[in-house]
């Protein structure tokens, strides 16, 4: 098995082979560059780890991991529409380089692109593959919408809170990984088990989005601190304050949460005391570490080497290793 770096060049240098030159630009350029944009890649290279843990070569899940990350991508030009975003990676966002018209034809193109990288595969792969992706990208969808139905509703609960995660974000890292074993021609056990590893370690993955957005070290998140507060965004840490706050702090986290500010400095100050004095910031740890847990769990089920076990726990650590 390669380290992370070295799995990420390999992303990398494959991309660069199937750069896309075709006509019309205007379709085929934004695809580009969004995907010049990188990233960490994070999804691909899971594609190409949980090939090698079940003992098959990398280099055959390159189509498979590319179609995720072409996905992912997809994903991310429409989400930034939808957002009205002007800023993906610290680079124009391709509805503000180009227009809305061009983000969305070019999204369109790109979900097409990401079936057509299954073609290379012998047709049972190909159908495991396809079956896999199509009800993925769907949860992904329905996760959008969750998000989206959420901004305009005052009774989200946990449970579907937790649901909306798991459809929008963690449900790509258990395809991922899945795609990697199916490449493999593994078993359906294990299939399983590694789609369960990657969905419960996405899940973590996301609630620590949640607490480092408003907890995180402005110098090493990567993003503002305290956007989802400025959003009035409805997050875990939110929702678990509600439910562990008393009628006065609940009023005041409900009218924290229904203003729009010039200066949100105070704002964002005055929710995250309500987060601490809840105790909603430590539920929200806690949870980070059970899914994180409940990930790990299936590590003992899976029938690989103890080493290949050792190395998937560690890149799982590093994920999570994220600095607050």
């Amino acid at each position: 098995m390669l380290s992370l770096p070295q799995y990420q060049e390999v992303i990398s240098e494959y991309f660069e082979k199937i750069a896309i030159c075709k006509e019309p630009k205007n379709l085929y350029e934004p695809i580009s560059y969004i995907l010049s944009l990188g990233g960490k890649r994070i999804r691909p290279v899971l594609t190409l780890m949980a090939t090698d843990v079940f003992d098959g070569d990398h280099k055959k899940a390159l189509s498979a991991a590319a179609a995720v990350e072409v996905f992912h991508n997809f994903s991310l030009v429409h989400d930034d529409i939808m957002d009205d975003a002007p800023l993906r990676r610290g680079k124009e966002t391709v509805h503000e380089k180009w227009n809305v018209n061009t983000g969305i034809l070019s999204g369109d193109a790109m979900l097409i692109l990401a079936y057509q990288y299954f073609e290379v595969y012998e047709p049972i792969i190909f159908q495991s593959l396809a079956k896999l992706f199509s009800k993925t990208a769907l949860e992904v969808c329905e996760g959008q919408q969750y998000d989206v139905d959420f901004e305009t509703r005052d009774d989200v609960t946990i449970p579907e809170y937790l649901k909306m995660i798991e459809y929008k974000t963690a449900v790509l890292l258990g395809a991922a990984m899945k795609m990697g074993a199916i490449v493999a021609q593994t078993s359906e056990e294990n299939r399983n088990l590694i789609y369960d590893f990657g969905l419960n370690l996405g899940i973590a993955f996301q609630l620590q989005d949640d607490y480092l957005d408003a907890f995180g070290d402005p110098k090493t998140f990567g993003k503002q601190v305290g956007g989802d507060i400025i959003e009035n965004k409805k997050t875990y840490l939110y929702l678990k304050a509600l439910e562990f706050s008393s009628k006065d702090q609940q009023q005041q986290l409900s009218h924290l949460f229904s203003v729009q500010l010039v200066d949100n400095s105070e704002k964002i100050e005055s929710v995250k005391q309500l987060f601490i004095e809840t105790r909603a910031s430590e539920a929200t740890k806690k949870a980070i570490e059970n899914y994180t847990l409940k990930a790990f769990d299936t590590l003992n089920k899976m029938s690989i080497s103890e080493d290949k076990k050792t190395l998937l726990k560690t890149f799982g650590e590093m994920l999570m290793s994220r600095n607050v």
